[in-house]
């Protein structure tokens, strides 16, 4: 005959309680004690109510017996699961919180939340008892369910060192009420830890999958394209220097062609000027200068008769 705790009661009335213990509020702990009372037999299918124990004003200690079949404690004490390391949100002390025992549209996910993680924690000297976790989903059809992480490596959970379990969900056909995800987590001479995720349908997703293995062909093809690409412009480059005996940049594969395409963008030529092009400009140059040496003789002449004309006068 051993007890285990049931459940802890809390923020309940807080007339001259507002500042008991961490909760605040009367508080209420119930044992239940698998057999019968260690004082009188329980009478009738239900138990019986063996202790109410009154530790102050604020808080009540109540043990139950009920009859059990299999001797021994049935809840996993210091088992906890919760969406944090160390929360305790959805299972606390062996023991399923309010709201995750079944289905609840209020705690329901929402179909854009295809990734949910949960932390698992348990007293070391019993983690090893803790078996990999089973899910069922309700109804079977309609959302495809698929569980990663440590827990189901059947690594141990403690409370230094959680283990996870990555739940990925995505929906392939919309459904007005929430699908139903059961999850159960064996305890070797223990009773199962059992809780329920819920997860809203609105439409249809689309394999998270199919977009990762898009990217990886996408990749697959640029490297392919890369090395391609470097390859022949080397085995180019290779061939103008050994065959066509060129040098420079002249030597590049596409050379050609990115100066002509260069040259029909400035509209006009672009590159080296040839030589025959700048003897021309030299020449030019020349003719343009030639008149301004002839004006300056003629006006050095005209200066000179008028300087004659005047000694004549």
């Amino acid at each position: 005959m051993s007890s285990l705790n049931l459940q802890r009661f809390y923020n309940g009335d807080l007339r001259n309680c507002e500042k008991s213990y961490d909760k605040m509020g009367r508080t209420a702990q119930v044992n239940i004690i698998c057999g019968s009372c260690s004082k009188s037999q329980c009478k009738g299918e239900l138990g019986c109510i063996c202790n109410v124990t009154y530790e102050s004003t604020c808080r009540v200690l109540v043990e139950l017996a009920i009859p059990c079949e299999d001797q021994g404690p049935r809840v996993f004490e210091g088992f906890t699961v919760g969406f944090h390391p160390r929360s305790w949100e959805i299972v606390y002390n062996g023991l399923t919180q309010p709201g995750f025992e079944k289905s609840y549209p209020d705690f329901s996910f929402r179909s854009e939340q295809t990734h949910v993680a949960l932390y698992m924690t348990a007293i070391s000297s019993h983690s090893n008892l803790v078996q990999k976790p089973i899910v069922k989903v309700f109804p079977e059809n309609g959302l495809d369910v698929k569980l990663s992480g440590s827990a189901m490596t059947g690594r141990y959970p403690t409370t230094l060192s959680p283990t996870t379990l990555i739940l990925d969900w995505r929906c392939e056909t919309p459904r007005d009420s929430p699908y139903e995800v059961e999850i159960t987590v064996p305890v070797d001479s223990y009773e199962p830890v059992h809780f329920t995720l819920s997860k809203i349908c609105e439409h249809r997703q689309d394999a998270g999958g199919d977009a990762v293995g898009g990217w990886a062909v996408f990749g697959i093809l640029s490297c392919i394209c890369i090395i391609l690409s470097t390859v022949l412009c080397i085995g180019g480059f290779v061939y103008k220097v050994r065959v066509e005996h060129q040098r420079g940049l002249d030597a590049l594969p596409g050379i050609t062609i990115l100066s002509a395409c260069l040259e029909t963008a400035s509209g006009g030529r672009s590159g080296y000027s040839q030589a025959e092009e700048i003897n021309s400009a030299f020449t030019n140059q020349a003719s343009w200068e030639q008149p301004q040496d002839y004006d300056y003789a003629a006006k050095k002449s005209s200066g000179r008769a008028y300087g004659s004309f005047n000694r004549i006068h």
